[in-house]
Parts: C-alpha cells; sequence; structure tokens
C-alpha cells in the first residue's frame, strides 16, 4: 500500500510539464518518436497483414497423354484391373501362408484350432455358436447386484 500513496496524479502531470515546457524542440522530438513508433510498428506487422496474398500458381500434372484414343483408355483401365487383382491374390495367399503359420503354432501348444476357426466361421455369418448359450437376464443378475 505505501506504493501507492507515493503516487499522486498532480505530481505527474506536474512533471510531465516540467519536462515538456522548457524544451525548444519539443515538437521535432514528437515527430521523430512517432516517426519511430510507426516504423517499427510496420516492421513487426507480418506480411500478410500489409497487402492481399497473391493468387497461387498452379502447376497442372498429367499422367495422361493428351490425344488418348478411347481404346487406349479402355486397355490402360483392363490392366490397371489386372494388376489390382494380381495384389488382391498375393494379399490372399500372404494372409493364407500367416493363417497357417498360427495354426502350426496352435497346435503346438496344444490349443484346438479346429473348435476356433468353427466359432470364426459362424460369428461372421453373423450365428452365435452353439456351444455358447446367450446369457438371460436371471444368469446375469447376481445376488449382489439385486441387493440381497
Amino acid at each position: 500500500m505505501s506504493f501507492w500513496r507515493q503516487i499522486s496524479p498532480r505530481r505527474a502531470v506536474a512533471d510531465f510539464l516540467t519536462q515538456w515546457q522548457p524544451n525548444p524542440r519539443r515538437w521535432q522530438v514528437m515527430g521523430v518518436s512517432i516517426a519511430a513508433t510507426f516504423f517499427m510498428m510496420m516492421m513487426f506487422l507480418p506480411e500478410n497483414q500489409r497487402i492481399d496474398p497473391r493468387p497461387p500458381q498452379i502447376t497442372w500434372i498429367t499422367t495422361f497423354a493428351d490425344g488418348r484414343t478411347q481404346e487406349e483408355i479402355i486397355a490402360s483401365n483392363i490392366e490397371n484391373q489386372r494388376r489390382k487383382e494380381r495384389e488382391q491374390a498375393l494379399e490372399a495367399e500372404r494372409e493364407e501362408y500367416r493363417k497357417s503359420l498360427y495354426r502350426a503354432l496352435g497346435r503346438a501348444t496344444g490349443v484346438d484350432v479346429d473348435a476356433m476357426e468353427r466359432e470364426i466361421a459362424a460369428e461372421q455369418k453373423g450365428e452365435t455358436p452353439a456351444a455358447q448359450p446367450s446369457p438371460t437376464a436371471e444368469q446375469s443378475s447376481t445376488p449382489a447386484a439385486s441387493g440381497e
């Protein structure tokens, strides 16, 4: 609180007037101060704040020849489809190989792999496996949950 007691608006104005009055070049100093402030503000403003951004230059990259015929387009589409089918067949072959590795690992560790595959096939068809009956409301409620 003692800091605010030492500050007086009347004394601040009086100090300002004593510094401002006797200086014969006060208007020149004020003009240079304003110009310097304006110059520094303009230097720190980002470039995109001063002017509108230039429109981007668009470079079109074409992968096909301009004068392609309909037959060339069809042949290209057929080749792309064949390449896609080869890649899908290779991926399916790799997936089947991975599955065979997991089957071998499961059999080596004593897991019933055939039963697991039947369950997975039933789930993919949208059926529930017959070995696991669906829980009913009576089976899912516990004595702790019912408050007994």
